[in-house]
Order: structure tokens, then sequence, then C-alpha cells
């Protein structure tokens, strides 16, 4: 059966960290990290997002010559078998430089050109596409009481607003996509409302990434509790209603699972 239903892009997430929240340490080793990109695309996975940072909350920052020591052989290995489209989770323009050189065509950027004065120029130049996310504070703070007076009104203002400097920069407009930034400085209430909201952001005219992949929010909604390897349902949920919101790409690590949910999706509206 074919789908008449289009779906979201999958991207599989590839942390060549030994902290991040879900996967750490993992994959720091390059022979591992480079086996998990193959398995991911295998399994369907239309982008592999690259980070060598992690941003889990409390994560400690890390030089972006260390960041470029972890990613960029990745990358080149990838590039070097597959045209798999390749994305470079980092604030830093350094990094970001170096992996688009390696052969990544979109930059992923929590910080939103933020960390550096000069990141919007340089994201204009490097030509890549550019993901702004909201993040309220940094990785070490945002999850300190986070506070809003409209949370979904909040993050949108801010988008807009990252996204007309990023064009001011130079940044084509066709290149920008936005992320609301599920549990990046919001509690599981502000999470609900973002993703509840996600057809208010679509129609800002701008791909929508979402990422919910196994974050906290779905732990404290499961009145089991759940360790982040046991959020599969929920991050199932949330991306599976994403893709009825029409965002463009969902950021996940369970690659297999997620393909073959949207592909059922896909294929119940193709059958209506």
């Amino acid at each position: 059966m074919t789908s008449q239903h289009p779906r979201p892009r999958v991207m599989g997430i590839v942390n060549v960290t030994p902290d991040s929240f879900s996967d750490g340490g993992r994959f720091l080793d390059p022979g591992a990290a480079l086996d998990q990109a193959r398995r991911l695309i295998d399994q369907g996975a239309d982008i592999l997002d690259i980070g060598g940072e992690s941003t889990r909350p409390g994560a400690t920052p890390v030089p972006a010559a260390e960041e470029i020591a972890r990613v960029v052989p990745l990358i080149e290995a990838i590039r070097a078998t597959s045209d798999v489209a390749v994305s470079i989770d980092t604030m830093k323009p350094a990094v970001a430089r170096a992996a688009v050189a390696a052969g990544a065509t979109i930059w992923n950027d929590v910080a939103a050109l933020r960390f550096a004065p000069d990141a919007p120029e340089i994201a204009a130049e490097l030509g890549c596409e550019v993901v702004l996310m909201h993040m309220l504070g940094e990785p070490g703070t945002m999850q300190d009481a986070p506070r809003y007076d409209d949370v979904v009104a909040e993050v949108e203002a801010f988008l807009l607003a990252r996204a007309f400097t990023a064009m001011a920069a130079g940044v084509a407009r066709e290149k920008i996509w936005l992320d609301p930034g599920i549990g990046f400085g919001k509690t599981p209430t502000h999470n609900l409302a973002l993703l509840a909201a996600l057809p208010r952001f679509k129609a800002l005219g701008y791909p929508i990434l979402l990422g919910a992949s196994r974050k906290r929010f779905i732990a404290a909604l499961d009145p089991l509790g759940a360790e982040a390897g046991d959020r599969l349902g929920g991050s199932l949920a949330a991306h599976l209603h994403g893709a009825a919101a029409g965002v463009a790409a969902v950021r996940v690590h369970d690659v297999r699972e997620t393909v073959q949910a949207l592909t059922v999706w896909g294929a119940i509206g193709g059958a209506g």
C-alpha cells in the first residue's frame, strides 16, 4: 500500500557525547557512533542529527575544538558512504562551519543563532538550512523554575524575531526552520501547551521541527513514571500529534518505531 498522506521527515539522533540525557556515552567511540548512524539510516532515517555537546538540563559546556573533534570525523565517515542529509546540532558557529565543510547541510541550533554575535552572518555565509529553536536561558539553568505569562505567545514571538534577525543577516527565508523547544526551559504544562499549539506555529509559514523524543514531560504524565529509555509510547504519541499538525520533521531516538508509526498513520490517512 502506498500512503497518500504526507508524513514528517524522521531525524535520527546520534550523540557523540559522554553525558546526553538518554544515550550519553553509548556512541562516544567513533566506531560505535558510525555503526549507530548506519543503523539509523537502515531503519529509515531521512536526516541524521549529529551532536558533540550535551544540551540536557544542567549540562556543562564543551570547548569548540573538542566538539569539532567529536563530530567532524563522524560526518566525514557518513558522507563517504551515504547521501543521507546530515544536521549538526551545535550552538557554536565554529563547529557549524567545520561540520558544513565536512558535509552537513543543516545547522540545528538550540540557541537560535544567539551564541555568538556573528552567528547569523555565519549562517548566511554557510548557506545551509538553519533550525532556530526556543530555549529559556541556557542548558545549565533552563529548568530552574521556568516561568511565562503566555508560553505559546512568547515562544512564537521569540521564533519570529530570530527568523527576522537571521533574514536580516542574509539567511534565505526558505532555509529557516523553527522549533518550539519542547523541554528546553519548560514545565510539563508548558510543553503540553506548545504541543497543542503546533498548528499555530505551522501557520507562521516556516517548516517546523518537533523534538519530543524521550523528554521528561512524558514521565511526568505517566502514573508509573518512566526512565528515559522507557518513554517510547509517549514519544510516539507526541510525534503522531505533530504529524497531524503538519510538522516538517520529528527528531527522535527510536527511528525504526517512529518510521513504522508514521507509515501506518499515513496509510490510514491515505485510505480515508
